[in-house]
């Protein structure tokens, strides 16, 4: 019916759409006070001044603010509930507004929507862990993700049983609020927190009282954009925060600076690793205490001044960019009515060593006699049956609990001295093992092409075969090397921060056009405590011929390094990304592919 409208008609259709929209955000549309428009009141009213100064500044709002305009995620539910009942496949607007309640649609990589939960620090109970591989039987596909957030992602759910899997959730005192869109995602802490003997801090009380606070109020959903915060309690095991638009990290602040001597965490700001950024420290300190309220002020900021115009350049990062930190932190200190604490770097104490695979094996916690295990998981996938196996192991031999980390995989806690062969023997009876090699210990991989639509190559599948491939042909490797392979631009396998990673792309196979799966490879990324973004080295890789690329590299390292203390970051900066390059082409597995 659209084409029997001319122009003129079709943009006073737009603009009275709009003009409705509008009003229903702004109080109806009743008679606009002498003074003029009426003043945007309620939860939303921070995000509709901010879209209001955008379209006065000139700019067009993007797609997705237009739809937080015409009918916000929350007051839309019951219709969406009511839709999805009749099984039928969400709109491009309403899949938006149903990630505000955790889900996704993710057609055509599958018809039907993926979960992805609220676990604050990642943890969870045996018997919420067993729940959520019921729920993924009655309502999804048998299977769960462990994903790059330390959380939980449940696929092949339908529409009708959309609403059912959330309700179920719900019974297991779990929620998938806010897990998606412009909204602030699972907050994530140091998997072995309040269990490690090298911490400063208990990161677990910090990311659940967050988590509290973002859920009861409204007016933090619908941001600019994605937002991740992360808190890292100083001990043995990376918690990735300089990849978050907020890491606060735990430190010990010596005699003689400008505040008290203790634990205080430290700021860092503007993490997003696949826009190659990783957050830098602003020099402010505050009480564990105060992070809920400086963080947020700094979210406030951002829902006032974030780009609305250009989902490419709404993330934090990009307001930090053009501001400068002193700026932004000014303007956070008004928010607060009070300045924020600084601390010169030399009055830091030296934080305690990362043990960047203190994710994988047997580990002795603080508590005399107990342990945790790490085990692994491949490309961080589960059967049901697996999960419930594995959440009987936590019940029978550990403290009950079991904790997600960032590494796609997960740990028993409270694992007793004479329990750990026990735990290691069930793990092998279900097919995984605590023992990993050296290239399997840090081998991630976002959902890829099986699964989302935006990824270019099959990352799990490629994930594997490269793993494989290596244990078999490099078996002289003898330190860990991470692989990080990733879909598309979005990075959820935060390939810039691996030793190597890889991001999809499609090559171009023939004159005609025609294209296989295939990756850009990049070297040298890092975290923990050699944080850096990663150099592309080949483009357009051919998918079949990545594993050989892999090897090269591992070669070249193990031939040119120093020794076993030199680390493959190490050896790749000393080395530098064009030599590299040549040094990895020398070697005999590309010479005869060549």
């Amino acid at each position: 019916m659209a084409e029997d409208f001319n122009a003129e008609q079709k943009r006073y259709l737009e603009g009275f759409a709009s003009g409705i929209a509008a009003a229903r955000m702004t109080g109806g549309l009743g008679q606009a006070p002498a003074g003029g428009v009426a003043e945007p009141t309620g939860p939303d009213a921070s995000h509709i001044k901010a879209q209001e100064k955008t379209v006065k500044a000139g700019g067009k709002l993007c797609d997705q603010e237009k739809w937080k305009r015409a009918e916000n995620p929350f007051e839309g539910h019951n219709r969406l509930i009511a839709e999805a009942a009749t099984g039928k496949a969400p709109k491009p607007e309403d899949n938006f507004r149903w990630r505000y309640h955790g889900l996704f649609w993710v057609a055509p990589a599958q018809n039907s929507y993926m979960c992805r939960l609220r676990i604050p620090n990642g943890i969870l109970h045996h018997w919420q862990f067993a729940g959520i591989a019921d729920l993924a039987d009655a309502h999804g596909g048998g299977y769960a993700h462990v994903t790059t957030r330390a959380n939980l992602q449940v696929r092949e759910i339908t529409p009708e049983h959309g609403q059912p899997f959330l309700d179920g959730l719900i019974d297991l005192g779990l929620t998938a609020r806010g897990a998606g869109a412009d909204n602030i995602r699972n907050v994530t802490g140091s998997p072995v927190a309040g269990i490690d003997a090298q911490e400063l801090l208990d990161t677990r009380p910090l990311a659940k009282s967050w988590h509290n606070w973002i859920l009861n109020d409204r007016s933090l959903f619908g941001l600019p954009r994605k937002f991740n915060v992360a808190f890292d309690g100083g001990g043995v095991l990376p918690v990735l925060e300089e990849t978050n638009d907020i890491g606060f990290q735990a430190i010990a602040v010596a005699e003689g600076a400008a505040v008290a001597p203790g634990v205080w965490m430290r700021l860092v700001l503007g993490g997003i690793s696949g826009h190659r950024d990783l957050a830098r420290d602003t020099g402010v300190v505050l009480r564990p205490e105060d992070c809920n309220r400086v963080a947020d002020a700094i979210l406030r900021v951002f829902i006032e001044n974030g780009d609305r115009t250009n989902r490419n350049k709404s993330r934090m990062k990009y307001v930090l960019d053009a501001w400068g930190f002193e700026k932004y932190l000014a303007a956070v200190e008004e928010k607060l009515g009070r300045k924020l604490d600084r601390v010169d770097p030399a009055h830091v104490k030296p934080r305690g060593g990362f043990d960047r695979y203190a994710h994988i094996g047997v580990h002795g916690q603080a508590q005399a006699g107990l342990n945790w295990v790490g085990v692994v998981l491949p490309v961080g996938k589960m059967t049901t049956d697996e999960m419930r196996a594995l959440a009987a192991i936590a019940r029978e031999c550990g403290d009950g609990q079991i904790r997600l980390t960032v590494w796609q995989n997960f740990l028993f806690s409270g694992v007793p001295d004479a329990r750990v062969a026990e735990v290691e023997a069930r793990v092998a009876a279900l097919g995984f093992t605590t023992r990993a090699s050296s290239i399997r210990a840090g081998l991630v991989a976002c959902t890829g092409n099986r699964g989302c639509k935006f990824a270019a190559s099959d990352t799990k599948g490629h994930a594997l075969v490269i793993a494989d491939y290596i244990e078999a042909r490099v078996t002289e490797l003898d330190v860990p090397v991470n692989l990080h392979l990733t879909g598309c631009h979005h990075s959820c396998a935060q390939h810039y921060i691996g030793d190597i990673g890889l991001i999809g792309a499609k090559v171009v196979v023939s004159d005609e056009g025609d294209t296989v799966e295939g990756y850009d490879i990049v070297v040298g990324g890092g975290f923990g405590d050699s944080p850096k973004i990663g150099t592309e080295i080949w483009k357009a890789v051919k998918a079949d011929d990545c594993p050989g690329r892999v090897e090269a590299l591992l070669r070249a390292y193990l031939t040119g390094r120093e020794g076993p203390s030199e680390s493959f970051q190490a050896f790749t900066a000393r080395t530098g990304p064009d030599s590299l390059r040549s040094l990895a082409e020398d070697q005999p597995v590309l010479k005869a592919a060549a």
